[in-house]
């Protein structure tokens, strides 16, 4: 078809020099492609070189402890990734002998691998004629055929997914999927794309009937909670503090953060310290609480709005469950206590 020639000529002048297109092998086309779920290539591509030069192979991620891989992770978010891709890398080193499953259904099986990633590393590393499906396609899909379906029902990646199979030439399957990927990030973008320079300005519908910016539709909409975060950096009387690890669900599991004291509402100066005074989890009574900036730190997740403010609580008790600073930062934690201690931490 006219349509898939093009789009690879397109893709063959424009690609960008991305490291995992250079050895299409499944191990770094699987990190990739997990890493740049609801990431932007320009953010996770030195994730991706970290990863690669502490992990050369699936072997060295399989034997490193879950709390090294969570802390390379650290500021990627959606952290169940990170656990994912560590148990699948166990999963293949150690029950599948070094070897990813050769086949898409195969790939299918593995841990986090959902169908967009299986058909990614079937197709650039096996050359299997399945199409990829994800916002880039959708998106280029919608507005060149006039597609009016909403993305955000569940019947449309069938009708999109099979559509992009109807384009897919089976010999080239790799060039043309990731061609498809690329020209929604590149050219096709989500808002004010340059029509103007598009190879396919005259036949796009969406282009031709000035629906560009309506298409694709996506009508549901993300219902977002607000939270109140208010946590407590101690200092004992060895100048040591507390870290704890969250629990196994909600946000952030896994990962480490400073004694919580969560409320309902934002509440003010004095109300906050007489929480903290009376607060169960620190085990003590503070001899001194202040707050350690003025402004609210405001942190968007997908469906959660977090409002975080950080506070010190001095004791001159010495407390066992206390470590020090040197032991403190080599711990994983959310990217915005990260940022923090970044600029704060003594």
């Amino acid at each position: 078809m006219i349509f898939s020639k093009s789009l690879i000529q397109w893709y063959l002048q424009h690609k960008r020099d991305l490291p995992w297109r250079k050895t299409p092998q499944p191990y770094p086309v699987w990190l990739s492609e997990i890493m740049l779920q609801q990431t932007r290539v320009a953010q996770g591509l030195p994730y991706f070189l970290r990863f690669i030069e502490a992990f050369p192979t699936v072997q060295d991620m399989a034997a490193a402890p879950e709390e090294q891989v969570l802390k390379l992770w650290q500021g990627l978010g959606y952290y169940s990734r990170a656990r994912n891709l560590h148990a699948t890398a166990k999963h293949i080193a150690y029950d599948l002998g070094g070897s990813f499953p050769p086949s898409y259904a195969g790939l299918l099986k593995l841990k986090g691998v959902g169908d967009y990633t299986a058909a990614a590393i079937a197709s650039i590393s096996y050359g299997e004629a399945v199409p990829v499906v994800d916002g880039n396609v959708y998106r280029v899909l919608a507005r060149y055929f006039g597609i009016d379906t909403d993305i955000s029902h569940s019947s449309a990646r069938k009708q999109f997914t099979e559509l992009a199979a109807s384009l897919l030439p089976k010999d080239d399957a790799s060039a043309f999927n990731q061609a498809m990927m690329e020209f929604g990030a590149l050219q096709c973008v989500p808002k004010n794309p340059n029509c103007g320079s598009c190879i396919f300005n005259k036949e796009c519908v969406a282009f031709l009937t000035g629906r560009v910016n309506q298409l694709p539709v996506k009508l549901k909409k993300t219902k977002v909670t607000n939270r109140y975060f208010n946590y407590i950096i101690v200092k004992d009387g060895a100048g040591k503090t507390i870290v704890n690890r969250r629990g196994d669900k909600g946000i952030w599991f896994g990962l480490y953060e400073f004694p919580l004291v969560e409320t309902e509402t934002l509440t003010d100066k004095a109300a906050t310290t007489q929480l903290i005074e009376n607060f169960e989890g620190l085990g003590f009574v503070p001899k001194s609480i202040r707050l350690l900036h003025p402004d609210v730190i405001i942190h968007k997740l997908s469906h959660q709005k977090l409002h975080i403010r950080f506070w010190e609580a001095g004791t001159d008790l010495l407390l066992t469950e206390a470590i020090d600073n040197e032991q403190v930062k080599l711990l994983p934690y959310p990217i915005v206590i990260h940022n923090f201690m970044e600029k704060h931490w003594e």
